[in-house]
Parts: C-alpha cells; sequence; structure tokens
C-alpha cells in the first residue's frame, strides 16, 4: 500500500527547518503506516466469559465486498446515494476550532483524530488509501479546505482510484456539494461515517428507529435537487422582468415532496420511540419497587464496556475490536461479594463530536446512565489520548439531566496493553479510579469489592418476627437487604436487618407481637 501514498516521510536533515506542511505530511504517514491496524493489533480478542459470540460470526459475514457497484462515476448526475464506503482519502485540518467540526488545535492531536477517523473508516468496512491534513486557521465556507488543498485532493484521489473522500469534520450541505464538484467522487464527513455505522449495527426495534431518525435529521437539509432539469418558481412580476408569460413553473416540486415525505416519518418515528418507553420505564420501576441498585457501565466506544460486561456477568454480549460494535443496551443481574443483587447495564459508546442527533434520538436509552446509583466510566489506558476519551463522556454526560450527579467510578482498562506512565498519570488526575484488565482478569475482584462497597446500602432498621408462612418476605430480605441478625423462634423467624422502606413496611404489617 506504500507506493499509493502520495505523503512521505520529507528526506530533510534533523538540522534543516521543516514546514508545517511537512510536518503534516509525517502525521499522514503515521496513520496510515497503521491504516490497517488502526484498531488495536491482532484483532479482536477473546475470552472465556464472552461465550459462542455468534451475533459477531453473523456480522462478519456480511461484510462488503469491495469492487462492486452499479453507482455512476460522475456523482453529478444522481440525487441520492446510498453511502458505500471501499476505498477512502482522509482529509483533515489542524490548527483550528470549529463549532462544525472536531478541534484540531495542536498536530497530536490532530494525529490522535485523524487515526480515529481512520478506524471509523474501517470500521464502516472500506479500505484507507491515503490522506490530508492542511494547517488554517479556520475552515474554508467555500469547500472546508483552501482552493490549492482542494485541487490537490482532487489529483489524489484520481491518482490512487478513491470512491470516496472522508472529512474530519462535520461539513455544511453547501460546503460538500462544492468540495464534490471538484474531486468528481463522494464526499461525506465524519457525522455521516459515524450514522451509516450506526445503521449497520443496530438490532434491536428501539435501536433501528433511533438510527433511522438520527439519519432524517441529518439527510432533512441535505437534500438536492435536479438543478435545471425541473423547473424553478418565478415571482409575479417575472414579466417585467422580461421573461414573459409561461415562465412561471411548478417549481422543484419533486424536493419539497421529499421533505414533506421526511418530516412525516420523522414524526412516526418520535411516537414509535416514546411508545416504547412505558416498556423501559416498566422495567425501571419494577428494579425500583425491589430496591435493586443498578450500575451503568459507560465510557468512548471501544473502551472494553462489553469485555467487562461478560467478566462480571458471563452475559456473552458481542465483543469486536470496533468502533461502536454494540449499541442496544444489556441489562444484566450481578451480585456483590457480599451477596447483594444489583443491575449492570451496558450503555452506546461515545466519541469526540457525537452527532447531536444520535445523542437526542438515544437519549431514551442514554437515560440508563442518569437513573443509575453507580457509573463504572471506563476509559482505554492504552489509547495515546484517554484524557481527552475522558473529557469526550463527560462532555455526553452534560447533555444528559442528572448524569453528572451520579457517583463515578473510573475504570482503566486494558492495563495489560498500556504503559505504566500513563496509568500512573491517570491516576493522580482521577482520584476515585481503578486499574482493570477485562481480557486478562487483572483488578476485577478489586473493582467487584469497589462496586459493593459504593453502592446504595438499605436504609431502614427493622427488628421483626416474620411467619413461617411469609417465607417470601425473609427471602426478599435475604436478597435486598442487609441482615445482622438471623434467630429461628416458636412464633416465627426473628429478623434485624436493614431494608428499604416499602419492605420495611411490609415486615411491620405482617410481624408477629412479641410479648
Amino acid at each position: 500500500m506504500s507506493e499509493t501514498h502520495h505523503t512521505t516521510t520529507p528526506s530533510t536533515t534533523p538540522d534543516e527547518p521543516r514546514s508545517p506542511q511537512q510536518v503534516a505530511d509525517d502525521v499522514v504517514a503515521r496513520v496510515l503506516a497503521r491504516a490497517g491496524t488502526a484498531l488495536h493489533a491482532g484483532g479482536t480478542v477473546h475470552s472465556a466469559y464472552d461465550g459462542d459470540q455468534l451475533d459477531l460470526e453473523e456480522r462478519t459475514s456480511l461484510r462488503r465486498v469491495a469492487g462492486l457497484s452499479t453507482e455512476l462515476e460522475d456523482v453529478t448526475e444522481v440525487e441520492y446515494r446510498e453511502l458505500r464506503l471501499e476505498k477512502v482519502v482522509l482529509v483533515g485540518v489542524w490548527g483550528s476550532s470549529s463549532s462544525a467540526g472536531t478541534s484540531n488545535g495542536t498536530l497530536q492531536d490532530a494525529e490522535v483524530s485523524l487515526r480515529e477517523l481512520a478506524a471509523l473508516a474501517e470500521t464502516a468496512g472500506s479500505t484507507v488509501l491515503d490522506g490530508l491534513l492542511q494547517r488554517r486557521a479556520k475552515p474554508d465556507p467555500g469547500t472546508y479546505l483552501g482552493s490549492g488543498k482542494a485541487a490537490e485532493l482532487a489529483s489524489v484521489v484520481a491518482a490512487v482510484g478513491a470512491d470516496t473522500v472522508v472529512i474530519d469534520g462535520e461539513l455544511a450541505p453547501s460546503q460538500r456539494r462544492a468540495l464534490e464538484d471538484i474531486v468528481r467522487v463522494k464526499v461525506v464527513d465524519r457525522t455521516a461515517l459515524i450514522l451509516d455505522i450506526f445503521a449497520q449495527h443496530a438490532k434491536s426495534r428501539e435501536g433501528k428507529a433511533q438510527v433511522e431518525l438520527a439519519q432524517l435529521e441529518y439527510l432533512l437539509p441535505r437534500l438536492r435537487g435536479w438543478g435545471e432539469s425541473m423547473s424553478r418558481q418565478a415571482g409575479g412580476q417575472v414579466g417585467g422582468a422580461g421573461a414573459g408569460m409561461g415562465s412561471r413553473g411548478p417549481g422543484e416540486t419533486k424536493i419539497e415532496l421529499d421533505r414533506r415525505r421526511i418530516r412525516n416519518r420523522m414524526a412516526k418515528l418520535r411516537r414509535e420511540i416514546a411508545a416504547m418507553e412505558p416498556a423501559r420505564m416498566t422495567k425501571r420501576a419494577s428494579r425500583k419497587r425491589h430496591a435493586i441498585p443498578s450500575v451503568a457501565i459507560a465510557g468512548y466506544t471501544n473502551a472494553g464496556k462489553s469485555s467487562l460486561l461478560n467478566r462480571l456477568t458471563n452475559a456473552g454480549v458481542l465483543v469486536e475490536n470496533a468502533l461502536f460494535a454494540t449499541l442496544d443496551p444489556t441489562v444484566r443481574r450481578a451480585e456483590t461479594v457480599d451477596g447483594r443483587v444489583y443491575t449492570l447495564a451496558d450503555t452506546v459508546g461515545f466519541v469526540r463530536s457525537l452527532p447531536h442527533q444520535l445523542v437526542e434520538a438515544f437519549r431514551s436509552t442514554l437515560e440508563e446512565v442518569a437513573d443509575a446509583d453507580l457509573i463504572l466510566h471506563v476509559v482505554d489506558a492504552s489509547h495515546p489520548d484517554p484524557e481527552g476519551q475522558i473529557a469526550a463522556v463527560r462532555h455526553v454526560f452534560a447533555d444528559i439531566p442528572g448524569a453528572m450527579d451520579v457517583p463515578e467510578i473510573i475504570v482503566l482498562n486494558k492495563a495489560d496493553l498500556a504503559s505504566p506512565e500513563v496509568i500512573a498519570r491517570l491516576r493522580s488526575r482521577e482520584l476515585h479510579s481503578i486499574v482493570v484488565s477485562a481480557h486478562s482478569g487483572e483488578g476485577i475482584a478489586e473493582l467487584q469489592a469497589l462496586v459493593a462497597d459504593q453502592l446504595p446500602r438499605p436504609g431502614v432498621t427493622v427488628d421483626v418476627v416474620v411467619p413461617y408462612q411469609r417465607g417470601d418476605l425473609v427471602s426478599r430480605v435475604h436478597e435486598h437487604g442487609d441482615i445482622d441478625h438471623e434467630e429461628h423462634t416458636a412464633d416465627g423467624t426473628l429478623l434485624r436487618a436493614r431494608v428499604d422502606e416499602s419492605l420495611a413496611a411490609e415486615l411491620e404489617e405482617a410481624s408477629v407481637r412479641r410479648a
């Protein structure tokens, strides 16, 4: 693949000054050198706790086949296109901080962001061929890149035979259209790429509806008309302007009809998602009624959340070395070391500049975090920028009402791959943290003990004698309470314990009065 890269390490000596573009070329060269391994080398590694992984086998059997396409070569000849990623060129801008895209203020930020973009493209099923980085104060309002760099991008695309350009940021509709006119291939931005991955990986009915709603919100302002092939509306005074009668056509009725259909579909999807909410709320209410504490596993995508869930509960959920491998939340039963029952909920992963459409569409799912009694914030300690991952996740937490008030444990995962210096640095910054490896099992026992210590304990003390025919109440005290003393008497079971308010009321009502 190296022979197709136009970015190579400059031949200057260490003493010669190097231009910012030469330094940027070095960054792209390093990213492309790892393009086939933008994710951790070695592929997906499973442990005995991950189960049969039948979902992974099904997913890999449906990978896209490269080289099969029925699309036209000239993208301006079509109105709507499916997002098909096969051979891509990456493009990024650094030295800027734009509200419309990622913030790549330094060269190191640009390298981390471009490597993550390569991993996203690989997860979507594409092959990264080449890349460009440009240093500029802010993206060009017309083509995102400057005119010279856009022309260079067109020549690179033609030289390597790419069919798609992926921009490391969010493009305005006019920027995408102008850039496509220059490079003559499909142009997609970071948001469209993430939405495509979500569409591939969503499995549940609710997850599919949420992803479709996010895609339609993204598509609505980006619809394109047929241009000159359809008449456009003219004002009432057009005759005075010299156009004459017969110039007042029906306008672009097709694009308006498409917009109306999309709005109707979005309204229907919102109703469907709202109709699914009561079932989720009922499950939550049932857990609260039985005083079952809940723990939410959250964190950056590919940080090892599903692997940690499998290690703690033998859930057997899908584990793949890919970004956004699992989207649908999974809730499993777990027990503390002292026998108390609680639930573990695996949530959707986060990423830098997570599209706001996804945050809104997945709000009902993300509420699992706000309703939890404890958050296990999983961090990939082997990542080049773990602090950036932590900041990105907390930025999403800030958009979820109540999430910032939930107690949080920073779980530094992948300790078997991370350097001791990085772990020491993270532990000094995050005081409430623990180091684990979901793959090797290192630190798992300490994590379980920490979770047991942080979970809320029942607050009402009872001293009752429960009749033997109400053994169900005794069982609930064993399952959800803390027993200080238990004794079998002639009248029933004597219990001195701490339970929640609702169970305490039932115990007092059923209790046998002692002389």
